[in-house]
């Protein structure tokens, strides 16, 4: 991490670990204390915590870094968005795309009780992966064997959750890069596929088994395609806490659930048909630069993140000078010695949350040996469509 980044990195780490660390222990406390009397009270009481620490985060990409979210819906499906439980997929195209997803659960009302199924990795991450434990997030393996039991248990735990929620889903199991795209075509031409240009194959069991537990208690699945435009660099967490802009663009289409068909085998083909049109929807982007075919809506920046990053910085602050007036911790060797090591904790920490997000980390896709022709041909002649 470069110096001049860390000058800013470092204060807004201190910032989101400690405040972090806060809601962390209250959320521990309810866990053990309410949890066992009401389910219900404490899922009730850690929505409001969980919003408290994800909006520093929703702060950083509003008023920060002034990342421009353009949302393309009809409006049905806008106006209904944070209203009802829901299952969301949505192509994994950028390191922040769950980021994004917060954008919008904070808009619709549910940040708190936005849920995801998640690397079991991820809750290991201090702060951030404690609070998504805490939240009853979906920790998979990776390993179907395994993660069934999982998976079928913690969909069935949201039966009686007492407040809309979102339960992101990414079925293409990875984030999106040209390697992983380059044995998804390999794949796709050898088994008989349609040929993919911009988005990965669906891997549909975990998707087949989250309609089947919960099609009775969830009435919508909203399907979200990411794009970013030619003109704006791809955001990335570490641009985002340097306060560098982007533009995201995002297509929202909901379906009924009761539309799906019943059989297994008929809703895998209807994920893999949803991608289908989601690879050609993004063709169209590439070409156009817009999602241009569905009204543009008006999400807004609110000023409720502002207020409580404000809030905690403010806390932060004057804690922090009581704290070295009744110990007088900078006056000594010592003192000076534990601070530094302090920050050299925080900068470690926040290198990790960075690294954790870059898509280079996530688990490649193993590429097929392919002749240069074939390469050219499963690419488009070797033009480069992510942009």
């Amino acid at each position: 991490m470069a110096i001049a980044a860390a000058a800013v990195i470092v204060p807004l780490g201190v910032l989101f670990f400690i405040s972090g660390l806060v809601i962390n222990l209250i959320q521990a406390t309810c866990f053990v204390l309410v949890r066992p009397i009401s389910k219900s009270t404490y899922r009730r009481i850690n929505r409001i915590l969980a919003e408290l620490l994800w909006l520093e985060l929703v702060w950083i990409v509003d008023w920060w870094a002034c990342v421009k979210i353009k949302v393309y819906a009809d409006p049905e499906t806008f106006n209904l968005m944070g209203k009802e439980h829901s299952l969301v997929i949505a192509n994994h195209r950028s390191d922040i795309d769950w980021l994004v997803g917060w954008i919008l659960a904070q808009r619709s009302g549910c940040l708190g009780s936005s849920l995801a199924v998640m690397k079991k990795s991820s809750k290991l991450l201090p702060v951030i992966g404690w609070s998504m434990w805490f939240s009853e997030y979906l920790f998979l393996e990776r390993s179907w064997a395994k993660d069934e039991r999982t998976l079928k248990s913690g969909l069935q735990q949201l039966k009686d959750y007492p407040l809309p929620f979102w339960l992101a889903l990414f079925v293409e199991g990875t984030r999106f890069t040209q390697a992983k795209l380059l044995a998804a075509q390999e794949y796709a031409a050898s088994a008989g596929l349609p040929v993919p240009r911009n988005v990965l194959i669906p891997r549909t069991k975990g998707f087949v088994t989250a309609v089947s537990h919960m099609r009775s208690f969830v009435p919508a699945i909203y399907d979200a395609t990411i794009c970013i435009p030619k003109s704006s660099p791809a955001p990335t967490m570490l641009r985002l806490f340097k306060g560098q802009r982007s533009v995201v663009h995002v297509h929202l289409k909901r379906h009924e659930m009761k539309d799906l068909p019943e059989n297994d085998d008929a809703i895998a083909q209807w994920c893999r048909d949803i991608f289908v049109a989601k690879d050609k929807l993004l063709d169209k982007h590439f070409a156009e630069d817009t999602f241009g075919e569905e009204k543009l809506q008006d999400i807004g920046r609110p000023m409720k993140s502002l207020v409580v990053v404000a809030s905690w910085a403010c806390i932060l602050i004057l804690g922090t000078i009581k704290f070295l007036q009744a110990t007088a911790l900078l006056s000594s060797w010592k003192g000076v010695a534990i601070s530094a090591a302090l920050m050299a904790v925080i900068t470690v920490l926040m290198q990790i949350l960075i690294n954790f997000s870059k898509s280079e980390q996530s688990t490649a896709a193993k590429v097929a040996p392919a002749t240069e022709k074939r390469v050219n041909q499963l690419t488009g002649n070797g033009q480069d469509k992510t942009h």
